[in-house]
């Protein structure tokens, strides 16, 4: 089994290195300062145990990996992909600070989602972000009781960014999971008066019309607007995002970024190619069933790091399932030559 750091008391507070207010912005923080969210962001994985407890020993191995041999240097911490919404607070804290811990010096960004149905548990992840540290906060919107409207959500999203009023903030939409539909348009017209510290959007979804209008109503606010649907980025990036969050960019990180690259050159063949490719595996791994677990699983056997099983409700990517995708992941023939 592999070794787990020991749960923190509830009442215990972040330890002293982490004790400094402020996002990228505190003295001592070793993120980059002032500098705009762009490019890919990998949204992390919660490594677990076989038995189900977070295993925050692999992080700093992971920190690496994602920086050497994936050239991505941004992360999402306790997002969709890393289950965030099925651990406890006390689970989120830890990984939050070890992040920041193993990240400091080596990644430009931390962000860490602070969503929960709860508004005074996203409130207490909100403080406890801007007192490690963390380069940005980002919010999901409530998704068992809903926001109806513009104005409902926007209310909840305040309260939480208030919270930590240093920390840049990002609304984090994503109507598949929740449900709430609002559009990103309509949102962001007026909300850096009520929010101040609004600094962009991870907009996973495919509704690349909303996106645009995003993009092309508020170029002078300089947002920043993160695309979340991996197999559809190269779309993205043509009406104007800035980058990525998504899960394929833990271990498709380099070949998605030769896919940037290709974009920035106008070598739109080329980074066709790339979308493409990365396509052939999305498609060829969601029709044998793509979740969680399945991220998990591939994340391993391409990394050699241990991500474990996901938290039940989930269940254990199969056997069959592993073999096929790794021998699917084996036959892309990559522009690159690897």
């Amino acid at each position: 089994m592999m070794a787990v750091t020991p749960p923190l008391p509830a009442s215990r507070p972040p330890p002293r290195s982490f004790q400094r207010r402020a996002a990228g912005t505190g003295e001592g923080s070793s993120m980059t300062p002032g500098k705009k969210l762009r490019g890919l962001v990998a949204a992390t994985i919660t490594p677990m145990t076989p038995d189900g407890q977070i295993n925050l020993s692999v992080i700093r191995q992971y920190v690496d990996y994602l920086v050497s041999e994936q050239n991505v240097k941004n992360v999402f911490v306790n997002g969709t992909t890393g289950e965030g919404l099925s651990l406890s607070i006390q689970e989120r804290k830890q990984l939050a600070e070890e992040w920041m811990c193993q990240g400091k010096d080596k990644l430009d960004h931390v962000i860490i989602h602070v969503g929960a149905l709860s508004l005074p548990e996203s409130q207490e992840l909100a403080r406890h972000a801007a007192a490690i540290g963390a380069s940005g906060i980002a919010v999901i919107a409530p998704f068992f009781f809903r926001p109806t409207n513009k104005d409902e959500l926007i209310a909840f999203l305040q309260k939480v960014a208030s919270e930590a009023p240093a920390v840049p903030f990002y609304y984090y939409h994503i109507p598949p999971l929740t449900g709430v539909k609002i559009r990103v348009e309509e949102l962001l017209d007026g909300i850096k008066e009520q929010i101040p510290t609004f600094q962009g959007v991870k907009f996973s979804d495919t509704d690349l019309l909303d996106l645009a209008q995003c993009i092309n109503k508020n170029e002078r606010e300089q947002l920043a607007f993160l695309y979340g649907v991996d197999e559809q980025l190269l779309s993205a990036l043509a009406v104007g995002a800035d980058g990525a969050v998504g899960s394929t960019y833990n271990y498709l990180g380099q070949k998605t970024n030769l896919m940037l690259e290709a974009f920035a050159k106008l070598d739109l063949p080329l980074a066709q190619k790339y979308q493409f490719l990365t396509g052939e595996f999305l498609n060829f791994v969601i029709k044998l069933g793509f979740g969680v677990a399945q991220s998990k699983a591939v994340m391993t056997f391409v990394s050699g790091i241990p991500m474990g099983p996901p938290r039940l409700p989930l269940a254990d990517a199969s056997a069959e399932f592993i073999a096929q995708a790794k021998a699917k992941l084996e036959s892309i023939a990559w522009p690159d030559g690897d």
